[in-house]
């Protein structure tokens, strides 16, 4: 019996982690074939026989990226973008999750509902309305319209998040902080943001994700390289049907997610500890 067991258990190990191999190398090979093809010539690319190596590697896409004008500018929106509305979901959705979590008024639970509701409905009905209000507030084309429109269905994701981490944390921490004289924003900044510090990161890196990748807004709502975003700018790129520069486009897309990584490295621990602390209520 105890034999039997010690096979059964191996041969489970076993299928395990070869059910997690394959889906490692299935999720990292896309990736791995695109920074090959950046280091391919054009003419490289298509060939009669397939190169899974390049024979003569060459940095010469990222070169011709880099020398581009628009490049800076591109690069620079989607950074500046990114960071207006990772700022805004954080503020808004703080406020918002913290009354969710600790106050209990009428219209609580409908109002939270349709925050979910807003995430049902597909992004391109909200085109139009969001078009003739930004266009009414001289929004179109801007940095600042563009972090506004992704706060729009971004907002009630983070809200849910730091709803979730905020209920993780005992009231009585706070009710302690302000009989030692504390008010209550003091409370919440000495006591309920460094406990949710994790939660934060967490929801920081997943709006950023979101709001770095988008490219419907960011190509209906801005017209003009000052507001543009880098997804816009890869999706010009793409001269017609048979003029596809692919050594370029691969290019483009590993410098797209080479931000991301870096940023979920750095944040890794907090965006772990933040999920697991999220699923666990106080």
């Amino acid at each position: 019996m105890i034999r039997s067991y010690k096979t059964m258990q191996r041969l489970y190990d076993v299928l395990t982690y070869s059910i997690l191999a394959f889906v490692g190398v299935f999720s990292v090979f896309p990736v791995v074939w695109t920074f090959l093809t950046s280091l391919k010539r054009n003419e490289d690319v298509v060939t009669a026989n397939l190169q899974y190596i390049p024979h003569n590697p060459t940095f010469e896409n990222y070169v011709e990226l880099w020398s581009r004008k628009s490049f800076i500018t591109l690069f620079g929106n989607s950074i500046i973008v990114t960071a207006l509305t990772v700022s805004i979901c954080l503020i808004v959705g703080a406020c918002a999750a913290y009354a969710f979590s600790r106050y209990r008024f009428p219209g609580r639970n409908s109002m939270m509902v349709g925050f979910l509701l807003i995430r049902m409905f597909p992004m391109v009905l909200m085109l139009i309305p969001l078009f003739i209000i930004m266009r009414n507030l001289n929004l179109l084309n801007t940095r600042l319209g563009l972090a506004l429109a992704y706060t729009t269905f971004l907002l009630p994701i983070a809200t849910w998040m730091l709803k979730g981490f905020f209920d993780a944390i005992p009231p009585d921490l706070e009710e302690a902080a302000r009989i030692d004289g504390a008010t209550r924003a003091g409370a919440i900044i000495r006591v309920v943001l460094p406990l949710a510090a994790p939660g934060v990161a967490a929801t920081a890196v997943l709006t950023a994700i979101a709001s770095w990748n988008e490219f419907l807004f960011a190509l209906m709502f801005t017209s003009s390289e000052s507001a543009q975003t880098w997804p816009v700018g890869l999706h010009l790129l793409v001269g017609g049907e048979f003029n596809l520069p692919w050594g370029l486009l691969s290019a483009g897309g590993i410098i797209s997610i080479a931000p991301i990584i870096v940023f979920f490295v750095l944040a890794q621990k907090s965006l772990v500890r933040g999920l697991m602390q999220g699923a666990v209520k106080g």
